[in-house]
């Protein structure tokens, strides 16, 4: 057998596979050599997917909760149990709370939402990823759009402002050493501890969160040297109250609040200055922050008062609408139907505080939530309090111990779909090329059953009604039969971004941001800044951890003073002002020294789980998650717990 389908993990790259599988014999993945972006390479995580399809933990059938264990159901039974509760509580539809995740992309997955939008259910606002930025690029452009992926290659030099090319999105990082290959220049900003050296020609180790500064010291530059086009200018608004903002500061105090030095300003301004193209790569990281929004605004900012917007070789990249491509009128809530919204990143006191009513069910896919938000033993209690939980996954994950209820769910390959990208514009078809197996059923096929046994019924959509009617939108020019018989198709999207610097406010103009926040100094007592970065191995803490260290590894640079003050001889405890966590502390050279790495992604019932030290807060814009904002200290133990390693099956 031989069949292409398509990566549907929560990455960027939206790859094209190849699975071909002989008789008796298990699948093999690649990247299809025939796309014209996969280009016949993915990543680790496709190699060993594999792996976690055929995992002995995996979750076969329905399980309900039975006393302190499991008890394994049917089907029907589980079903029945999900309708007479949702029966229960139909009547005030919003003490039901459904909380969709990412951890899968697909048309179809909208159908969970279009189900509990029928419901009037409660659901879930703001985003644990990228909100901040995704709404910085709106106000400031009044849409989300970028170059083409392979316009990087006509720059002249690349400017990586945060995002760890040996880590994430390996097209990028394939576009970025060959365009540096070929002459351009690639300078990375980061706070250090990436794999960014092997891509960059110059690394700019900068403080954590202050990335603002950095461009507002360059803009400065622009503005002292009278470098800045009329011409730009009058497609923009705020110019006046941007420019005070900036020139309120001098270029030193800008450079000493991000700790670079005057040398690292004057290569950025050469760079943006330069009469070849200069694009930004804006990772995603650096709008994790409170002023996370600010910090992609000022980036924004710089590029275009340096004359790199709506040009070939320029621009600013970050992420596109994953769904943008798609027509989805199908799966809103009819209009004027009330819905509750409760904000993700700080669901668990959002559970707890919800009144009028309080929130009584609880309907958890494609995502680990507890493990997943900022303070998760509050998330934990917030279960706890609800009466009843469903979660539909297929590991026994963080969130899903904390279920009354378990849902065996099918995982990528497994399911059909069709899927877009945040990167690129090609959309595609996801055949169902492996049997699911044990029980395993769909997201959609669930609550399709499910809203069988309402009364009234909730009848959902065919399926293929939904891939039709999805498709059915000026940027795609075909049928469901060619994408099913192509594989992928081409979004007819500009190659260039906002060219003639027509913006998509309703004027046309862009708009600068009319404000730069200080940065708060760390507490007294917490005087490092947690950083829980990605990691090569998995996508989210959905993935099953095989390798997970235990206990977790953080590190820090050698000239971290916490270095010196701890005991090699004792255990080390990562503390935050609500809780600690027991860990393992590794030097690492050129990273910050007001920092400490963590490789988020593990669980909490394996001795990890970073955000359980982490508080609960919102980003500057789109109710994002502002985890990089908490600060902690290392400490030791005179007396150390014995850790025991749990069984993640358990």
């Amino acid at each position: 057998m031989k069949q292409i389908s398509a990566c549907t993990m929560d990455c960027p790259d939206a790859c094209s596979l190849v699975v071909t599988q002989a008789d008796g014999e298990e699948a093999i993945l690649r990247g299809n050599p025939d796309h014209p972006f996969t280009a016949g390479f993915t990543c680790k995580k496709i190699r060993r997917h594999i792996r976690r399809l055929r995992n002995p933990n995996r979750i076969l059938q329905p399980i309900r909760r039975d006393g302190a264990g499991w008890r394994v159901i049917s089907w029907d039974e589980a079903l029945d149990i999900c309708a007479e509760k949702i029966q229960k509580f139909r009547s005030e539809p919003e003490s039901i709370l459904h909380i969709p995740s990412d951890g899968a992309k697909g048309v179809l997955k909208e159908g969970v939402k279009y189900f509990f939008g029928l419901l009037g259910a409660s659901r879930t606002r703001g985003s644990l990823c990228d909100a901040a930025g995704y709404m910085a690029y709106i106000h400031d452009y009044g849409s989300r759009k970028q170059n083409t992926a392979r316009d990087l290659l006509n720059a002249g030099a690349i400017v990586n402002w945060g995002k760890d090319l040996s880590r994430s999105s390996i097209h990028v990082a394939s576009l970025v050493r060959k365009a540096r290959k070929n002459g351009t220049h690639v300078i990375s900003i980061s706070p250090g501890g990436d794999g960014n050296g092997d891509f960059s020609d110059h690394l700019i180790r900068i403080r954590p969160g202050t990335d603002r500064f950095l461009a507002a010291a360059v803009i400065r530059r622009f503005i002292e040297s009278n470098r800045i086009s009329p011409d730009i200018l009058s497609r923009t608004r705020h110019w006046d109250s941007f420019r005070k903002a900036i020139l309120n500061r001098t270029e030193d105090q800008l450079a000493r609040t991000c700790e670079i030095s005057a040398e690292d300003v004057q290569r950025l301004f050469e760079a943006y200055r330069s009469e070849s193209p200069t694009a930004a790569i804006v990772g995603g990281g650096l709008q994790r922050y409170r002023y996370g929004g600010e910090n992609v605004r000022y980036i924004n900012a710089l590029t275009l008062i340096s004359g790199n917007m709506g040009r070939s070789g320029g621009g600013s990249y970050f992420h596109l609408h994953s769904m943008g491509n798609f027509n989805l009128d199908w799966a809103k809530a009819p209009a004027g139907k009330p819905r509750r919204f409760l904000l993700k990143p700080t669901i668990g006191r959002e559970i707890l505080g919800a009144k009028n009513p309080e929130i009584q069910m609880i309907w958890i896919n494609g995502g680990n939530i507890v493990n997943q938000a900022a303070d998760s033993k509050t998330i934990a209690r917030a279960f706890e309090k609800a009466p009843f939980k469903v979660v539909v996954d297929a590991f026994m994950t963080d969130t899903a111990e904390r279920a009354d209820l378990i849902l065996p769910s099918t995982l990528m390959l497994e399911q059909e779909d069709i899927i877009a990208s945040f990167l690129h514009d090609y959309i595609q078809y996801v055949p169902a090329v492996l049997d699911p197996p044990g029980e395993a059923r769909d997201d959609f096929s669930i609550v399709a059953d499910l809203g069988k046994r309402l009364d009234p019924p909730i009848r959902m959509p065919d399926r293929e009604d939904c891939f039709r009617f999805s498709l059915k939108t000026d940027l795609l020019d075909t049928t469901l039969e060619e994408l099913r018989s192509k594989g992928s198709v081409q979004a007819d999207k500009p190659e260039i971004a906002y060219a003639d610097l027509q913006f998509d406010h309703p004027d046309g103009m862009a708009r600068f941001p009319t404000g730069l926040h200080d940065e708060p100094d760390p507490p007294a007592d917490y005087p490092l800044r947690l950083l829980t970065l990605v990691r090569r191995e998995a996508i989210h803490s959905q993935m099953l951890p095989e390798d997970q260290e235990h206990p977790p590894v953080v590190r820090v640079s050698p000239d971290n003073p916490a270095m010196n003050a701890l005991n090699p001889a004792q255990s080390a405890f990562l503390v935050s002002p609500i809780g600690r966590l027991l860990v393992e502390v590794e030097a690492l050279p050129q990273f910050h020294s007001g920092a400490v790495l963590y490789r988020r992604g593990d669980w909490m019932k394996l001795g990890g789980g970073a955000n359980q030290l982490i508080e609960a807060g919102l980003t500057d814009l789109g109710n994002g998650a502002a985890f990089y904002d908490q600060y902690v200290r290392l400490e030791n133990s005179q007396s150390p717990p014995e850790p025991t390693k749990p069984d993640p099956g358990k």
